[in-house]
């Protein structure tokens, strides 16, 4: 990351906002650790005229230990959409407003979004004040590819969808990032073996910044019967990263959708038009496909 030299005049110590309208300011707090909250993070957090919380007597914690009066206010999932008015109010009032989650940056896998839209739909300033975030830092420490990955956030509590879902991104060749509740950590694990494949490489993120964190990298069934041994590791906050998909060579280059198009044409087509056909459709080479056929009926 390149860094700049910034005057010294140039660090914020002036009002939050100087504008007519305020500024709803999304503040990152701390995962675990408390001294992961930045020197701007707080000076924002005392000065703003109200604090828009995920969980009031949470955050309240927070505050108190860093001898931080500002009036909270919930904003969280089940209020959001028909409390958001009343922020957006008074930031077009001049009032400026913080936004913060029970942990890690807002509206990542947590509430905000719609009060975001809702501020800047109403030309309000939206300012992102960063600071800690899980899912970067169980991808900074995993020792997976970090130049892309695709983050899923928390996948379906009930087994079919969430089966579907992993299914899904099986074929994707990015590093794969879910949040997961501790009591269904177990339960993914082993969807994610059968989706996956279990020689999948794979890293469990727990209670990161904590006392007990954990990371711990394994092949996807090593990694499922580690967790199944130790209820220990069952409990706290968790995020799983798998290695993307690679395509393997020969035959199985080819992925399960289209070998399954190839058996159904194969079934009524001579061998070269089926191989030919699929092709068009799969967009698979003709050859690949034909070589395919040749060792499927030998």
């Amino acid at each position: 990351m390149r860094l700049f030299n910034v005057p010294e005049s140039a660090v914020s110590s002036a009002p939050l906002s100087s504008s007519a309208v305020g500024t709803l300011y999304v503040v990152a707090t701390p995962i675990g650790n408390l001294e992961d909250i930045s020197a701007r993070a707080l000076r924002v957090l005392r000065e703003v005229a109200l604090i828009a919380a995920e969980d009031t007597r949470h955050s309240s914690r927070l505050l108190q230990h860093f001898g931080i009066t500002t009036p909270l206010a919930a904003c969280h999932e089940h209020n959001e959409r028909e409390q958001g008015g009343r922020f957006v109010e008074r930031l077009l009032a001049g009032e400026d407003v913080a936004l913060i989650s029970d942990a890690g940056t807002p509206l990542i896998s947590d509430p905000g979004f719609h009060l975001v839209r809702a501020a800047r739909a109403a030309g309000v300033r939206v300012s992102p004040v960063p600071g800690a975030c899980a899912l970067v830092a169980a991808l900074s420490a995993a020792g997976l590819p970090s130049d892309r990955f695709i983050f899923e956030g928390f996948l379906p509590a009930k087994a079919a969808a969430r089966q579907a879902r992993l299914q899904g991104v099986a074929e994707e060749s990015r590093t794969l990032i879910f949040y997961e509740a501790p009591h269904r950590l177990l339960e993914s694990l082993q969807d994610m073996c059968e989706a996956f494949g279990g020689q999948r490489q794979a890293v469990l993120g727990r209670e990161l910044s904590k006392t007990f964190e954990t990371l711990k990298g394994l092949p996807l069934d090593e990694l499922c019967a580690w967790v199944a041994a130790d209820s220990n590791q069952q409990r706290g906050e968790c995020v799983v990263l798998v290695a993307g998909w690679q395509a393997p060579e020969g035959e199985e280059a080819l992925s399960g959708e289209a070998l399954r198009v190839l058996d159904l044409l194969l079934a009524d087509l001579p061998l070269k038009r089926a191989a030919a056909l699929a092709a068009e459709i799969t967009g698979v080479r003709k050859n690949l496909l034909y070589q395919a056929a040749l060792a499927r009926q030998s």
